[in-house]
C-alpha cells in the first residue's frame, strides 16, 4: 500500500472509466499521484490496492482504497465542485439515473458492439443497435438542453461522454450517418473541450522506481 502524501491514482488513457475519474480529480483540482498502468502487465501495487485488477483504482493518503470510477468522481466532487457538476439535491437522482443507464445496459451492448470476438459474435450489428436505443434517448434529452444535466455540464454530461465517445469511434462513419445532431454536436464539444485536452495528455507507464508524477499538474485546475 502507498505512502504517498497524495492520493494515489491506477489509471490508463483511454479507459473510459479512467477517463470519467481523471475528469473529476482534473476539475476539483484535487492533486493525486498518476500511475499510469498497461492494463497486460498490472503492477503488483495495484493488485495490492484492489483485487479487481482494473482502473480506475484511487488510494487516499489514510489508505482507504476507492475503486470504482463513479464513486471516485463523487468523491472528488465532494472535495471541490468549482463548476456545479454534482448539481443540487433535486437534479442529482436524474443525473445518477443517465449514468446507471449508461453503465448497465449501453456498456452492455458497447463492449459486444467493440469486441464482438470476445463474446464469440460474428460481428457487433445487433450490439450496436441495442446500444442506439440509449443514444436514441440520449439525442432527445440534449436536443431539449444543452447538456444531459440541463443547464450546465454536470457529473453526469462527464460520467457518459468517455462511453459514447468509445461507442462513436468504433465505427466513425455509421455514427456520423446516425440522425443524432445534438447527441454529434455534444460529443465534439466534449472531445474540444479544455477538460478533455488535459486528461488526455499521455504519461508513461508507471514503474515503482520513478519520481510520482502529479495530476493535474496544478493545485487547482480550474480557476
Amino acid at each position: 500500500m502507498t505512502r504517498s502524501p497524495y492520493p494515489v491514482l491506477y489509471s490508463f488513457r483511454r479507459c473510459p472509466y479512467a477517463m470519467r475519474a481523471r475528469l473529476a480529480l482534473w476539475v476539483s483540482g484535487q492533486v493525486c499521484e498518476l500511475r499510469e498502468v498497461v492494463l497486460a502487465r498490472k503492477p503488483t501495487a495495484l493488485l495490492a490496492a484492489s483485487a479487481k485488477g482494473t482502473v480506475p483504482v484511487l488510494v487516499l493518503a489514510n489508505g482507504q482504497v476507492i475503486d470504482q470510477s463513479l464513486e471516485i468522481m463523487l468523491w472528488a466532487l465532494r472535495q471541490h465542485d468549482p463548476l456545479g457538476w454534482l448539481g443540487n439535491d433535486s437534479q442529482r437522482p436524474d443525473m445518477l439515473q443517465w449514468v446507471a443507464q449508461c453503465d448497465g445496459e449501453f456498456k452492455f451492448h458497447l463492449d459486444r458492439y467493440k469486441y464482438p470476438n470476445r463474446f464469440g459474435l460474428p460481428d457487433g450489428s445487433l450490439h450496436r443497435a441495442q446500444g442506439a436505443v440509449f443514444l436514441d434517448s440520449l439525442n432527445e434529452r440534449l436536443s431539449q438542453s444543452p447538456h444531459v444535466g440541463e443547464a450546465s455540464e454536470s457529473l453526469a454530461d462527464m460520467a457518459i461522454a468517455p462511453f459514447v465517445r468509445q461507442f462513436a469511434h468504433t465505427d466513425a462513419a455509421w455514427f456520423a450517418r446516425q440522425p443524432w445532431p445534438a447527441l454529434q454536436t455534444w460529443l465534439v464539444n466534449f472531445e474540444a473541450s479544455n477538460a478533455y485536452q488535459q486528461i488526455m495528455r499521455p504519461y508513461a507507464a508507471w514503474v515503482p522506481e520513478q519520481l510520482p508524477v502529479l495530476f493535474p499538474q496544478t493545485a487547482s485546475a480550474i480557476i
